[in-house]
């Protein structure tokens, strides 16, 4: 596909990597369609919105974050990139005190947190995109030069110039398999790391002297009062606590009841802490595909993107060689790049 128009891109997947490349699209002039299978923006960057009743019958809400705890910015674009959103607001750099014996922060030092909540960066990076929510793209179709793309028998109306993938590895692999099978083989190999998370409200008596424990045994990798995070809301009487397993407890137990991991963890944070938090809401959430191992798992994996300028196909990701937040951001950034230089190449003089 070599075009000096601009393009009609459908990019599926409103993680990180997912906003990151539409809006960088976007500045290029295309048009820009985003699609994700949840009902909103975020991907990992997650925050759960809980509502419950009391025994007096009294309604209460409380937010929760669920997905990544932070990130660090490493490399100079990610940092001049953190930087420019922490000028404007939404993003807050966070020094956790660490509870006493606990493992340390990996990387040492300050992580950031995108505020009012984990999704709003994603939210602003597809501000002027078009986006549909709750439409889980399971096929994609090939037709006369452009693509289409359906979820659960259903086409979307419009055709695509190009289609850019910014799911797991897992879910990318059946979706690439009759257009570029070496991708798809690529992608079933990468070994990603599920992960049980544990979130929920309890009564509080008084405000630790810490706001994360990364316990060096147990279940749990993470312990973090998610009220104590910059821009969070704090109740008076509350603690928001939200706890990540580790992976290999999560993967042996991935595909228990929800009920039995709940209860499971919460024993877990209990011994962790040396007291049962006094529960009022709790609940459980399984990130099948939580984090790519840190080493890739192929030579194709170190390559930040995959893009085949023919078929007008992109794939991006933190699986791309680089993990966590900072490598979906590299990575989107890479494939946006790669998009822009066949536009260049193709009204350069011949």
């Amino acid at each position: 596909m070599v075009t000096s128009h601009p393009w009609s891109i459908a990019v599926v997947g409103a993680g990180l990597a997912g906003s990151t490349c539409a809006s960088a699209l976007l500045e290029q002039g295309h048009s820009v369609h985003v699609f994700d299978k949840s009902r909103g923006a975020g991907g990992r960057l997650s925050t759960r919105r809980f509502e419950w009743l009391d025994v007096g019958g009294q309604s209460h809400r409380a937010r929760l974050d669920h997905g990544a705890v932070g990130f660090a910015a490493r490399s100079p674009a990610f940092q001049s990139f953190v930087a420019r959103h922490a000028a404007a607001g939404r993003v807050a750099e966070w020094s956790p005190s660490l509870r006493p014996g606990s493992l340390p922060l990996e990387p040492e030092g300050a992580l950031f947190v995108p505020t009012p909540d984990m999704p709003a960066l994603c939210r602003h990076l597809l501000d002027g995109t078009t986006t549909r929510w709750s439409f889980a793209v399971d096929r994609m179709c090939r037709d006369a030069h452009v693509w289409w793309l359906e979820a659960a028998g259903e086409r979307h109306p419009v055709a695509f110039d190009a289609v850019v993938l910014a799911v797991p590895p897992a879910q990318a692999a059946p979706l690439l398999a009759e257009h570029r099978a070496d991708w798809a083989r690529h992608a079933c190999i990468v070994p990603m790391q599920p992960c049980w998370t544990l979130m929920g409200v309890a009564e509080e008596d008084a405000l630790p002297d810490w706001a994360v424990s990364r316990p060096p045994v147990g279940p749990l990798a993470w312990i973090v009062r998610s009220d104590l995070r910059p821009a969070r809301e704090r109740v008076p009487g509350q603690a928001h606590w939200v706890a990540h397993a580790r992976p290999g407890w999560s993967r042996q137990h991935l595909e228990q009841p929800a009920d039995w991991v709940k209860s499971e963890l919460c024993a877990a944070m209990a011994e962790s802490l040396g007291q049962a938090p006094r529960w009022v809401h709790a609940a459980v959430h399984r990130w099948r595909y939580a984090l790519p191992m840190s080493a890739p798992a192929s030579p194709a994996m170190v390559a930040l993107h995959w893009w085949d300028p023919v078929q007008g196909l992109g794939v991006c990701g933190d699986f791309m060689g680089h993990c966590g937040v900072e490598g979906a951001y590299l990575s989107a950034l890479a494939l946006a790049a790669a998009l822009a230089q066949v536009r260049v190449d193709a009204t350069a003089p011949s």
